[in-house]
């Protein structure tokens, strides 16, 4: 069977975009999903309102606050019903027992694409914007936090952000059109 995007149904893409705060998450992957032809959901709408409220505030959050949001970014991850084509979502998935806990709980292979960015390109970005509930005083800590992708961890694929979003997208497409990797 072939969904409207040309994949077969065995073949549906479920992707994560991760990276720390302000590394180009939201903007990456809503471009992937559009170049692959699948749908987008931003992982910061499946956090909790307690979540929110907490970053908000400027506390980082603990390992207790993530496992249900990480349990949930999961359960979209493998929803076939809800994308059938397949589906691209934002998450920081900033240790490899994050991303574990996502693979175990989207019940599919899932591929993540890392966004490997400079602490200093992102102090400035977070710096520039406006309205987000992470605040740019946490940067230090998800830093802190990354646990970069490595060996054993085959389903990563890493690309700088040294480039314009538009050619970030297209090296990432072109690497997740590629049948077996």
């Amino acid at each position: 069977m072939t969904t409207e995007s040309g994949r077969s149904a065995e073949a549906r893409l479920a992707v994560i975009v991760m990276g720390v705060s302000g590394s180009g998450k939201s903007s990456v992957g809503e471009g992937l999903a559009a170049a692959l032809g699948i749908d987008f959901v931003d992982g910061d709408g499946l956090h909790s309102p307690e979540n929110v409220a907490k970053m908000a505030s400027g506390q980082p959050l603990v390992d207790d606050d993530r496992w249900p949001w990480l349990d949930k970014i999961g359960r979209t991850l493998g929803d076939r019903a809800a994308h059938p084509t397949g589906i691209v979502v934002a998450c920081s998935a900033l240790r490899k027992i994050y991303r574990d806990r996502i693979r175990a709980a989207a019940g599919q292979p899932i591929r993540f694409v890392f966004l490997d960015a400079p602490q200093s390109l992102v102090q400035d970005r977070l710096g520039a914007r406006k309205g987000h509930f992470m605040p740019p005083s946490l940067l230090a800590s998800q830093y802190a936090t990354l646990e970069r992708p490595g060996d054993g961890e085959a389903d990563v694929l890493a690309v700088a952000v040294d480039v314009p979003v538009v050619e970030i997208v297209r090296r990432a497409a072109a690497e997740l059109a590629t049948p077996g990797l």
